[in-house]
């Protein structure tokens, strides 16, 4: 019995030590179904039935109040990106409600815990889902804050709405290049089987292009979706994924950018070259000419009206995680 208590204690201390070598997060189950139900989020998530195609949806989300007494806040609205959800937004959450915001976190139809349904997928829709929530809490104006496709979504957000936007923050957002003029199409079958074949090991090989170095705490948004990977659910969290993809594709925003009425942050982390569809593109002349943030950060400033531009050097297409206290500086001094 000895033994058997001694050679426990030794295998567990060996399985914390190898979590923490790796940077595992001990919250992440080894295997998680289509809306991560099992995986704890910072704060608590409620649910709002959304309308899509003559059906109801379960549109997840975070709404959390400022800390301390603050007579009518405001709100700022987080939106994740495509490889995303809303957790990853936790320091950005805390930071902003010890300032005196109310911060509401939703985890789009197709992503996160809510629901992933087989439907055509719109950035309208999104926008759509999105407005009603925010009637639904009660919200009249907020800022809006997009990270990656969270920024093709709040840019569309706000070209819908510019009377419930009171100011938009776009950080690395991709959409800043129309990527049907040079990559190649795929279909949605073609994308699906794709997905179908990803590892966690090549969730993780992508995961380590956005950032300039590695860090353990990223681990954690590589073990949600590989977590999902050998669950039964699998097949329906991939084909949400390639028709999302699709969206991305084929529903540029980059024509309208003149069109936005909202004061506008853009923040760049300026070692990003995220390109949508890159690992299609086999002409290398055309990887080098794409996906140039330092460029587009510029290009896309002046094209909005109102439009500030924040450079952030050494950094890739995170910033709120790989740049924290650069990037709440940059957002704070632009929401106050």
């Amino acid at each position: 019995m000895k033994r058997r208590h001694t050679a426990g204690r030794v295998a567990a201390l060996a399985w914390v030590l190898l979590c923490l070598c790796l940077g595992v997060q001990a919250q992440v189950p080894k295997t998680l179904n289509a809306t991560l139900e099992g995986y704890a989020y910072p704060y608590e998530v409620k649910f709002f039935p959304v309308s899509v195609e003559g059906e109801k949806y379960r549109m997840a989300y975070m709404d959390v109040q400022p800390t301390g007494q603050v007579q009518n806040p405001q709100t700022v609205v987080l939106l994740h990106g495509k490889n995303f959800l809303g957790a990853y937004w936790e320091e950005t959450i805390r930071f902003l409600t010890n300032k005196g915001f109310r911060v509401i976190v939703p985890d789009q139809i197709g992503f996160g815990k809510s629901e992933k349904p087989e439907i055509y997928y719109s950035f309208h829709q999104l926008a759509e889902n999105t407005k009603e929530l925010l009637q639904h809490l009660g919200v009249e104006q907020t800022a809006v804050v997009g990270h990656s496709m969270g920024g093709m979504l709040a840019t569309r957000f706000a070209l819908l709405y510019p009377e419930m936007t009171t100011k938009l923050v776009l950080e690395n957002p991709i959409g800043l290049e129309d990527y049907r003029l040079f990559v190649p199409y795929k279909t949605v079958e073609e994308l699906y089987q794709a997905e179908l074949k990803r590892t966690a090991s090549s969730i993780r090989d992508y995961h380590q292009t956005y950032y300039t170095s590695w860090k353990p705490a990223y681990n954690e948004w590589v073990q949600v979706p590989a977590a999902q990977i050998n669950h039964p659910d699998y097949p329906k969290v991939a084909k949400a994924s390639a028709l999302t993809y699709a969206m991305i594709y084929q529903q540029p925003v980059v024509y309208e950018f003149d069109q936005l009425k909202v004061p506008t942050l853009l923040v760049i982390g300026q070692e990003d070259r995220t390109i949508v569809g890159k690992g299609y593109i086999k002409d290398k002349q055309k990887l080098q000419e794409h996906g140039q943030y330092p460029t587009l950060g510029k290009r896309t400033a002046n094209a909005i009206p109102k439009a500030k531009l924040v450079e952030l050097e050494g950094v890739g297409h995170i910033p709120h995680l790989a740049a924290t206290e650069r990037f709440q500086e940059a957002l704070l001094n632009f929401l106050k």
